[in-house]
């Protein structure tokens, strides 16, 4: 018969067999697959590179493409075009008054006019930016010297006091693009705690207070952006909205890829290409082709107009903010009504 001092140590590990439980095969965890290593880190390289290539190429060698150009009599607008082809689009003007109209009203960037029997009189808009006037200011020069001639510059669309680089606009509409992705990105993770309606008038009234704010700001605060107060609010809450609901769209539908890929579309190609920094003329034909119907152009575009030539041609980009808003929205509402469907069909 075992004595208990024997017995002492066979329960001691019985004990200790008891109280540490052999590692069950549910504690281990398993090793992650490789997409969850490499997905991450492809989406913030592809982000950096296009970042990258899109702010600094574009600005690597700017080129004219037909920028307007309006020439009065008795200039001829034959021989302009023959000395500077495809890099301006001569408009004939009926006289220096037409032509400078022309300007005023945002028609084109600058006319050309005869001032005395050896001059040239070249009137632009500093309001089209650094980059635009700069490029026509050398083009004509570059006439004039073969021609013989000197030429007298004015700019009768100065910018604002408050904004002398110009870049105010695209600045403003930067940051109103900033916020509204910000906002469509934390209404993703609403889901579960609005109604989609309770969403959308989240996502519609911040619009608001963003576009709202950041008129106030730039406008009459700050004194850079000229524009009417109420039109600029208007511009600005819609690219906060268009903004803010693409945002929402790309991550309800693409999951995970939507919101990098909503930075890429909004943050990066939108605003490299909006024609703030590098004026639209001298884009290259791939970036003009998509720089007017992205919201961050069309809203630059907006205000500009807004700004210094009285709206003129504010319509378009604003109706362009406005599909984006709208359509957006309205494939977000259809999205429960065609998850149910499907569903139904699968059933």
């Amino acid at each position: 018969m075992e004595s208990p001092v024997e017995a002492a140590p066979e329960r001691e590990r019985l004990a200790s067999a008891v109280a540490e439980p052999s590692p069950s095969p549910r504690s281990v965890r398993p090793r992650p697959p490789v997409r969850v290593w490499l997905q991450p880190a492809v989406i913030s390289l592809v982000v950096v590179a296009a970042f990258i290539s899109c702010y600094v190429g574009l600005q690597r060698d700017p080129q004219p493409h037909r920028v307007p150009i309006a020439v009065a009599a008795p200039v001829l607008p034959g021989a302009i075009h023959q000395a500077l082809g495809d890099t301006v689009e001569v408009r004939p003007a009926a006289d220096a008054s037409a032509a400078r109209h022309a300007v005023e009203g945002h028609d084109v960037v600058a006319a050309l006019s005869a001032d005395g029997p050896d001059g040239l009189r070249l009137e632009i808009a500093g309001a089209d930016g650094t980059s635009t006037t700069s490029a026509v200011k050398t083009l004509v020069g570059a006439y004039a010297h073969g021609a013989g001639k000197h030429v007298t510059t004015e700019d009768v669309v100065p910018l604002a006091h408050f904004d002398t680089r110009g870049l105010a606009g695209f600045y403003m509409a930067f940051g109103v693009t900033l916020a509204g992705f910000v906002l469509g990105s934390n209404a993703l993770g609403l889901a579960g705690l609005l109604h989609l309606r309770h969403r959308f008038w989240l996502l519609a009234g911040a619009s608001l207070a963003i576009g709202t704010l950041a008129a106030i700001i730039a406008g009459p605060t700050l004194g850079a952006v000229p524009a009417p107060v109420v039109p600029l609010v208007l511009t600005l809450t819609l690219l906060a909205a268009a903004a803010a609901f693409t945002t929402k769209l790309l991550g309800t539908y693409l999951g995970p890829v939507g919101v990098p890929v909503a930075t890429l579309l909004l943050l990066t190609v939108g605003n490299a290409t909006s024609g703030a920094t590098i004026g639209p003329d001298l884009l290259p034909t791939a970036a003009r082709a998509v720089s007017a119907l992205l919201p961050p152009g069309a809203a630059v575009r907006a205000v500009t107009d807004l700004s210094y030539f009285g709206g003129a041609h504010a319509a378009g980009p604003v109706i362009t903010l406005a599909l984006w808003a709208c359509v957006a929205a309205l494939l977000l509402a259809l999205r429960p009504r065609t998850r149910r469907r499907r569903a139904e069909s699968a059933a």
